[in-house]
């Protein structure tokens, strides 16, 4: 229940259209996709895979919104519209990261092992960014719109579709 209030108070921060709990509770598909991903990768933990996919595939049915079990997602991730997000197995999310729609979390390769990205602490990830491979985006950087990140970004970096990296 804890995580169920914080999620609720950390999408009326991040969204200045959210205008209560209630409302967010009902009817954002950011936060049913999380506390979906939450269960499936309880059930992945404990060696319920199938069930775990199943759960998974359910919520992205209801949601839009694609996490995989085997993902590791901290506290207070928000994802905001969300349709069109993926999130791959192996990837890792810090805690307070922001992620707009659209957005994937992808693979570079088939090899076994960690091949999707870790997403640091703080992180906002813009609409339509594609973040690929086993690359690290460090805390408190911003993916902007569209942009296709291949390698690691710094942390406090700002990376654009152009390939701007500020600090």
């Amino acid at each position: 229940m804890l995580h169920i209030l914080e999620d609720l108070d950390n999408a009326l921060t991040r969204d200045p259209a959210a205008r209560n709990r209630l409302e967010i509770f009902l009817a954002y598909p950011g936060p049913h996709a999380v506390w979906g991903h939450r269960m499936a990768h309880w059930l992945w933990n404990h060696k319920l895979k199938l069930i775990a996919r199943i759960w998974s595939n359910f919520t992205r049915t209801a949601t839009g919104i694609e996490i995989h079990p085997g993902a590791k997602i901290g506290r207070r991730f928000f994802i905001d519209h969300g349709m069109g997000v993926v999130i791959g197995e192996t990837s890792i999310i810090g805690d307070d990261v922001m992620m707009y729609h659209d957005v994937t979390l992808g693979a570079r390769s088939f090899n076994k092992g960690k091949r999707h990205p870790t997403i640091g602490d703080g992180v906002i990830i813009g609409a339509g960014a594609r973040v690929i491979g086993n690359v690290t985006i460090g805390k408190g950087a911003i993916v902007g719109a569209n942009t296709l990140v291949t390698q690691d970004v710094a942390e406090r970096a700002h990376v654009d579709a152009a390939g701007l990296f500020t600090i």
